[in-house]
């Protein structure tokens, strides 16, 4: 509903009544879906005005499910495994659709700015064009974020040997480069 009324953070959404309409449910299972929905900072009620759409990019939405999903550690591994799976998908696409404006564009910024890896794989996923994993990765990202993992350092010609394996369009030499970067253990497997 939010996406097909344009709504966005600020915006008033209907009230109980015509949302029970819309969605043909019963009032007191709108109240308590808003009511769930305002603990978990999505939305806001103000007295006397409404119900209005926060801007939940800060919230702790992320940290509160991911104390319930990320109990054991075998689930923070997947986590961290099906992020790096993810990353190195995307430099899979990346490397059929990347154009040399795209490559020169890539390398003046890791050259020029203070390196930033989501910045650097977010423009990687850009390229790549697939909205939904460009969805997948964000939220596990927060996840990944959520378990408080020492940050690694980041090495600038890391990146750039990266770029040139993509500029070379070789997918062997971009997964072994992107698996450095990453300090992963290069195995038998294919990626």
């Amino acid at each position: 509903m939010i996406t097909a009324d344009g709504l966005i953070s600020g915006d008033k959404i209907p009230s109980e009544r015509e949302l029970s309409e819309r969605l043909n449910v019963g009032r007191s299972s709108v109240r308590e879906a808003l009511r769930a929905l305002e603990l978990l900072g999505l939305i806001e009620t103000r007295r006397g005005e409404g119900t209005f759409i926060r801007d939940f990019r800060g919230n702790q939405l992320v940290q509160l499910l991911g104390t319930f999903i990320l109990q054991d550690e075998k689930a923070k591994l997947d986590v961290i495994e099906t992020k790096n799976l993810i990353e190195m998908d995307c430099l899979r696409l990346a490397l059929y659709r990347i154009n040399d404006i795209q490559l020169e564009s890539l390398k003046e910024w890791v050259q020029s700015n203070t390196l930033d890896d989501d910045e650097f794989f977010s423009r990687i996923i850009e390229i790549a064009d697939n909205h939904l994993i460009s969805r997948i990765w964000l939220i596990l990202k927060d996840y990944y974020y959520s378990l408080h993992i020492k940050k690694a350092d980041l090495i600038r010609n890391d990146f750039l040997l990266l770029l040139d394996a993509l500029a070379e369009k070789d997918e062997v030499k971009t997964l072994l480069t992107y698996r450095k970067l990453r300090n992963l253990s290069v195995s038998s497997d294919k990626y």
